[in-house]
């Protein structure tokens, strides 16, 4: 029981002294960080334009999807309208937001 003990504290010291020339040789940690940060902020314009183009896809669906409501006479021509066009206003200024919060 005791020597397992011992050889569990002995293979955490050596594990220890293995991992921290690695800890101590990253070097500087806010060039790295300032990397990640550029590399993360050069995704937005991407990101943002994807948005958009997805909400001119919801756009063109919602108002097909509309106009054939409006065409059969349906009651509720107005809700769906006016939920689609919420879709599609919820994604641009949420891109927008997005972008110029993290930007």
């Amino acid at each position: 029981m005791k020597n397992s003990k011992q050889r569990k504290i002995l293979s955490a010291v050596i594990l220890c002294l293995f991992l921290s020339d690695r800890v101590f040789a990253q070097g500087n940690g806010a060039a790295g960080i300032q990397e990640a940060t550029q590399m993360v902020t050069s995704y937005f314009d991407p990101a943002t334009k994807l948005i958009y183009a997805i909400g001119a896809v919801v756009g063109l669906i919602g108002g097909v999807k509309v106009y054939n409501k409006f065409s059969s006479g349906d009651p509720d021509t107005s809700k769906t309208a006016a939920s689609w066009f919420g879709a599609c206003i919820f994604l641009i200024v949420a891109a927008t937001i997005l972008r110029s919060f993290f930007l």
